[in-house]
């Protein structure tokens, strides 16, 4: 074998590696964001790909023409693709809270443009996604993200991805998931809420003459707001937990595509 040959192998094998890498860096919560500049994350993957390419040994791909070669990239993009997705949707579930609980309290139509994700977000979503994408970097949550896919090629060698009927229901369930996630992170507001409208109800039939819809509004503002604050000890508490299942997703997912 002459060192032309040697040399379009290593290229094919590494840029196969290149393509899972930053297929995950596209979509995933902290790499993907828009603030993250592009030539960052060509540089992180290209290093990241560096360091594994030596650590797989000798791979090699077989492929009888450049079409053959083409549905093993985008199969190793589906790879990436997919693994930033599940990570994606624990981080969704914040957005979902938060659109809860600005309805409840009053901030429904107060809604914000993200320029990082390009789109209207709600007020206390953005908060709260905030504090927890600071937090997933406190935990070293990135790290993580690194590291399943660094694992993946212990799963899943290059082209060696199933994409069965399996993987898709576990991708569903963990999309409904993400809503029980985010309903549950709002329940204290929903349940302050809820007791500001019977206390409401109550002073609207003892006291006929009391404004309730001037007194209502502030008082659920400055009860969600209150209570919000009240509970980031235990939604960091909550989130620990999310992190905890978004890892067990991520695995689940790669043992999902290396199954046959």
């Amino acid at each position: 074998m002459d060192l032309y040959t040697i040399m379009i192998e290593k290229f094919t094998v590494f840029f196969l590696v290149l393509v899972r890498m930053s297929s995950l860096f596209v979509i995933t919560p902290i790499f993907g964001r828009k603030n993250v500049p592009n030539y960052m994350k060509i540089g992180l993957a290209f290093f990241c790909t560096v360091i594994l390419v030596p650590l797989l040994g000798d791979v090699t791909v077989e492929f009888t023409n450049i079409f053959a070669y083409t549905g093993i990239v985008i199969k190793e993009m589906l790879i990436g693709i997919v693994l930033g997705y599940v990570s994606f949707l624990v981080f969704s579930a914040i957005y979902v809270a938060g659109q809860i609980i600005d309805m409840q309290i009053g901030f429904g139509m107060v809604n914000v443009l993200d320029p990082t994700i390009g789109a209207q977000v709600p007020l206390i979503g953005n908060f709260m996604y905030i504090l927890a994408t600071m937090y997933f970097l406190m935990l070293d949550g990135h790290h993580v993200l690194l590291r399943a896919l660094f694992k993946s090629y212990n799963l899943i060698a290059i082209n060696q991805a199933v994409f069965n009927d399996i993987m898709v229901n576990n991708i569903i369930n963990i999309f409904v998931e993400t809503f029980v996630i985010g309903f549950t992170i709002s329940i204290p507001i929903l349940a302050a809420s809820l007791l500001a409208e019977v206390s409401l109800g109550i002073l609207a039939k003892t006291v006929p003459q009391m404004n309730v819809f001037v007194v209502g509004m502030p008082l659920k503002v400055g009860l969600g707001l209150f209570t919000v604050a009240l509970v980031l000890p235990v939604f960091m508490d909550a989130m620990s937990i999310s992190f905890d299942r978004m890892y067990d997703y991520l695995y689940l997912i790669l043992k999902n595509l290396a199954s046959t």
